[in-house]
């Protein structure tokens, strides 16, 4: 893949971000939603790149864009698998929480795990912690072994897991083996990516969350250096059966970094939507200037970047449309 498809797909999630951030804290999470993914699909037009979207929306049949098999970009090489999440945390976005962003991920065609929309079973760590974890150890001895990898107490370690009543088990398991726990409402993503990252206070991610969003995590981890094993969760007999028809013999096996994301090169790009620990939120300066805060990394250099953007917003004629369809929409 091309170096400068980085700056790219920064581009795409700036899009995304700004046009979500209009709707911050106003309870309509859906609206959030429609928004990013119309500014995201609209700035992928300009991209130079041949895209199938592997991870999107949903099926053709259930989104009008970004849907599963849809072609992104000006149709010219690197030909690249694409998942995106336009709005990472629709409900953190309505409730004004920490956190939400806007998503992309590319790897070259047939690179990226084509994951259905269930749930799936993570524990993930940054790069101090790779070889450490095993999803089929118990809680505390994965804790104790990333305590001794990062040469530290178990007292010392903060878990992140997502606030469900499935994880009371899990959240117990943690508090007895010693550890402090950082419960999130959503966006295990961004608790992913924040593994890997000392000054967030975050060493190990546990629990069970969307499959798509593992993948998503898996190309980040990939660049930083981080870990993350995942196992599907299909919750019946129909959801077994998809796992199978997508191609995955066996759903109930481990799956590694290499099974979510092959090869040696992959770009992650993300823009915060709201504050969270590693990016700042969108900030409206005035009618016509705005700020983002994004993150790009690529794993075939190691590189990640962190972009501070300031747009002049009638100058983007996405966002103006974006914009208009708001005003069309109902608004409290």
């Amino acid at each position: 893949m091309e170096r400068s498809l980085t700056l790219e797909l920064v581009r795409v999630t700036e899009a995304a971000a700004l046009a979500a951030a209009r709707w911050m804290g106003l309870g309509k999470k859906d609206e959030a939603d429609d928004a990013a993914t119309t500014a995201m699909r609209r700035e992928f037009q300009h991209v130079p790149m041949d895209g199938v979207v592997v991870i999107g929306e949903g099926e053709m049949d259930e989104a009008p864009m970004l849907y599963i098999g849809e072609r992104l970009g000006q149709g010219v090489p690197p030909e690249v698998d694409v998942a995106v999440d336009p709005l990472e945390g629709t409900n953190i976005v309505a409730k004004g929480l920490w956190n939400a962003l806007a998503v992309v991920a590319v790897a070259d065609r047939g690179n990226l795990l084509h994951a259905p929309d269930m749930y799936m079973e993570k524990i993930a760590v940054g790069p101090e912690a790779v070889g450490a974890i095993d999803i089929n150890a118990s809680v505390k001895d994965n804790l104790k072994a990333v305590a001794k990898a990062k040469n530290k107490d178990i007292e010392d370690l903060v878990a992140v897991v997502l606030d469900r009543p499935r994880h009371a088990k899990l959240i117990e398991e943690i508090r007895e083996a010693g550890a402090r726990i950082k419960l999130i409402s959503d966006g295990d993503v961004a608790a992913a990516i924040n593994t890997a990252f000392p000054n967030t206070g975050v060493d190990i991610l546990f629990g069970i969350g969307g499959a798509p969003e593992g993948v998503l995590a898996a190309v980040a981890l990939k660049c930083l250096g981080g870990e993350i094993q995942g196992r599907l969760c299909p919750q019946n007999d129909e959801e077994y059966e998809r796992c199978k028809r997508m191609g995955l013999e066996d759903p109930l096996r481990v799956l590694r970094m290499e099974d979510m994301v092959k090869g040696d090169d992959a770009i992650f790009a993300a823009t915060g939507v709201t504050d969270g620990e590693l990016l700042r939120g969108v900030r409206f300066l005035s009618r016509t200037r705005a700020t983002t805060h994004s993150v790009v990394m690529r794993a075939k250099t190691g590189t990640v970047r962190f972009i501070e953007g300031v747009h002049r917003l009638e100058r983007k004629p996405s966002f103006q449309l974006v914009a208009e369809d708001a005003q069309g929409a109902e608004r409290p």
